[in-house]
């Protein structure tokens, strides 16, 4: 079990390794999925979409990156990324923690409805489903976590 990482801002020389990271990731949470054919619009997405409109924290352990967020002031988080060899660790919640400094007034994101351990994640740090969709790239169903500061964590709230 991993214990000790640090976090730390995002620097434009992270690039390589948080794509090499997300495709990691993603492949293990999907072994159907073929996301190394989607690096170059994940790059292309990453420098156009992401990382102009956010802040992004990396977490390190032994100089290497095993996690990084993305959040945008609005409060949008639209990746929260932590390598399989560290799913357990305390990494994933020191990223959000980061996060909700950023978007101190609450925070909205889109998970896959099928990827029950994100949703559990989530709804133990105190967020709660306010709505459901379809992902408009893979059609697949989406909910809407929310969290906002010093609130109950239902949708009664929301």
């Amino acid at each position: 079990m991993l214990k000790h990482f640090t976090v730390r801002h995002y620097e434009r020389e992270d690039e390589d390794a948080a794509i090499e990271l997300w495709r990691r990731t993603w492949q293990a949470a999907y072994p159907g999925a073929d996301f190394a054919a989607r690096v170059p619009w994940w790059r292309e997405r990453w420098r156009r979409e992401l990382v102009p409109v956010s802040a992004v924290t990396v977490a390190e352990a032994d100089g290497k990156m095993v996690g990084f967020v993305t959040i945008e002031e609005s409060g949008y988080l639209d990746q929260i990324v932590v390598a399989p060899e560290v799913w357990g660790s305390t990494v994933a919640a020191a990223l959000l923690d980061e996060a909700k400094t950023v978007a101190t007034n609450g925070i909205d994101l889109h998970v896959n409805k099928d990827n029950v351990r994100a949703i559990r994640f989530y709804e133990k740090h105190g967020f709660f489903v306010g709505g459901e969709d379809v992902n408009p790239n893979s059609q697949s169903p989406i909910v809407m976590m929310c969290w906002r500061p010093n609130s109950p964590a239902d949708a009664a709230y929301w």
